[in-house]
């Protein structure tokens, strides 16, 4: 299992709010929505690498 890097992040409380309620909707923590949300974009832009 691949250790996950932690950092702080400083958010606007609205979009953290918006974030939120969105990660409810799919049943994940605001954590794991942000990470999913970023890995969708990184793959779409063509930066992520594949395993």
């Amino acid at each position: 299992m691949s250790k996950k890097k932690s950092f702080p992040l400083r958010i606007d409380p609205e979009l953290y709010e918006a974030l939120q309620k969105w990660a409810a909707d799919d049943f994940r923590s605001v954590n794991s929505h942000i990470e999913f949300i970023l890995r969708e974009a990184t793959k779409k832009a063509g930066r992520l690498k594949k395993k």
